[in-house]
């Protein structure tokens, strides 16, 4: 995974975790649904960066 992707992906993640938590403090649901929609897309595009780090180690082992 490039760092940058990571970077990227764990700033969303923060990002979705401060608008879950200021609207649970506010009492915003819509501000807690968005927070945790950012959490999720975060959590979905590591995955994707981790399957495509195997498919590339994978191929570095098969070419040995």
């Amino acid at each position: 995974m490039g760092s940058a992707d990571k970077a990227r992906n764990k700033v969303q993640d923060l990002k979705g975790r401060a608008k879950e938590t200021t609207g649970r403090a506010t009492g915003n649901a819509n501000l807690v649904t968005k927070g945790k929609t950012d959490r999720v897309e975060a959590a979905a595009k590591d995955a994707g960066e981790k399957i495509k780090d195997l498919g590339t180690r994978a191929k570095r082992v098969v070419q040995s």
